[in-house]
């Protein structure tokens, strides 16, 4: 059920941002080069100013295979004389969906050719204490406010999906914010736009004229759905539709990724509906267990990834024993393993569906030792990252 305020979006997002700026002093705003951050860099840029003060930290992780286009906004971000710029180009290690035998990508390691050179004034060395890129960002702003209280202000939705409709407002994060999640001692995350639709998100881009990664132009002109419309890195298991377009958009980048990475050019070959969407059990199998359990055994690159993938799964079909009309979620195991997903991130997506929660916690009701549902996908060992 939504209940309408009186006032709009726009409004109540600037009176939220202000509230954080009046209660921490420690304060980045988080840009990926997509709308969504576009508009909070700006609410939070609005806020500085009124409240004297600027320069406003802002925060970009280079994951090297971006587009172009996503780089030069970022890039008119961080020269701002407003901002104070930590652009992050450092090594860190990336999931790489589209290839089995090179299941990572080490983004900006040294010896390689990258995609292309770093800026003169990034961050370079990683003194974070990881190179996964999850754990990476809270070590971030540990590293630059060490026990001090502070907090990322970042441009998420609820609106995206089921699993940010779940996590966002589900419960108070800071005093009576719901909008947010505790990161560490006094560390968070913010995200005071996540009631915004899509339209909300253009309409301010539009009235107030900021500017915006002109890849979505190129996205509107192919007719793609305003939903689908992603800026993400190039080769994550959530954004590899992306490559469809790009040898078309960006044939520089393209050309700068096949070299970069296995696996991009097999897009190629494929339609979008063909991408890690396994849609029909292959004729050779009996089930779909016996097909995950094959594509584990036999496409999995890695003995860690192949236990992580089991131990996980041997889970799942205990929750879920009792559960009708399973084949959705063998499906999506499969895929998942197809897609090289360890961190079960689209296998979250599923498990985040009201209807799933209402299930697990129908069924753990009846067992007396497991009170709260079990969260998948969220722990995965360092060793699993291990790619030296």
């Amino acid at each position: 059920m939504r209940i309408f305020l009186e006032e709009n979006v726009f409004e109540a997002a600037l009176e939220r941002t202000r509230y954080l700026f009046d209660e921490f002093e420690n304060i980045m705003v988080c840009v990926s080069g997509g709308k969504d951050s576009t508009v909070v860099f700006n609410l939070c840029k609005i806020v500085a100013k009124e409240k004297n003060k600027l320069p406003l930290k802002v925060l970009f992780l280079d994951q090297e295979a971006e587009w172009q286009s996503v780089v030069d906004h970022v890039r008119e971000i961080m020269t701002d004389p407003d901002v104070e710029p930590y652009w992050v180009q450092c090594p860190i290690v990336l999931k790489n969906a589209t290839s089995i035998g090179e299941p990572f990508l080490k983004c900006w390691e040294e010896g390689a050719d990258w995609m292309r050179p770093k800026e003169s004034f990034s961050i370079k060395e990683n003194k974070f204490g990881t190179e996964r890129f999850h754990p990476i960002w809270a070590n971030i702003l540990r590293h630059y406010f060490p026990k001090q209280k502070a907090c990322y202000i970042v441009g998420m939705r609820a609106e995206e999906s089921p699993a940010r409709l779940t996590g966002l407002g589900s419960g108070v994060t800071y005093k009576h914010i719901t909008w947010g999640a505790k990161k560490h001692t006094d560390q968070y995350n913010f995200y005071p736009i996540y009631d915004w639709s899509i339209q909300d998100v253009w309409k301010a881009i539009h009235d107030n004229n900021w500017s915006y990664c002109k890849v979505y132009d190129e996205f509107y002109k192919k007719g793609i759905p305003l939903k689908q419309m992603r800026v993400s890195n190039l080769h994550h298991e959530t954004a590899t539709h992306a490559l469809f377009y790009l040898q078309e958009l960006e044939g520089d980048t393209w050309d700068k990724l096949v070299m970069r990475l296995k696996g991009i050019n097999q897009t190629r070959h494929l339609s979008k509906s063909d991408m890690f969407q396994i849609k029909v059990l292959p004729p050779m199998f009996n089930d779909w267990i016996e097909y995950r359990d094959y594509l584990i055994e036999h496409l999995t690159a890695y003995d860690e990834h192949k236990e992580i993938f089991r131990k996980k799964f041997s889970k799942m079909d205990k929750d879920f024993d009792d559960m009708l009309h399973k084949e959705d979620l063998y499906k999506r195991q499969c895929n998942t393993v197809l897609a090289n997903d360890i961190d079960f991130t689209k296998l979250e997506t599923w498990t985040s569906n009201p209807f799933i929660i209402r299930y697990i916690e129908y069924k753990r009701g009846k067992k007396k030792h497991l009170k709260q549902p079990r969260s998948y996908g969220k722990y995965i060992p360092d060793e699993a990252y291990n790619v030296s």
